[in-house]
């Protein structure tokens, strides 16, 4: 099956009958990125939680804040 990064544009084939290849065919919504950009976000949201700063939120957090 062929992939197209949602970030770097960088086509891919991976295997046909791996849970990633029926994930993206069966739920279109579900989208592709590619092993260098997905290690390249991975690596800045580590280096931005190393601050401090950074605040990860969840669904329901966001549900409560509506409520509230």
């Amino acid at each position: 099956m062929r992939v197209k990064c949602v970030l770097c544009d960088t086509i891919e084939n991976i295997n046909d009958h791996s849970p990633l290849a029926k994930k993206l065919r069966n739920r279109p919504i579900h989208t592709y990125m590619c092993d260098k950009c997905n290690e390249r976000i991975e690596t800045r949201t580590s280096e931005r939680k190393a601050t401090g700063n950074f605040k990860q939120y969840s669904s329901q957090e966001k549900e409560d804040e509506f409520i509230h």
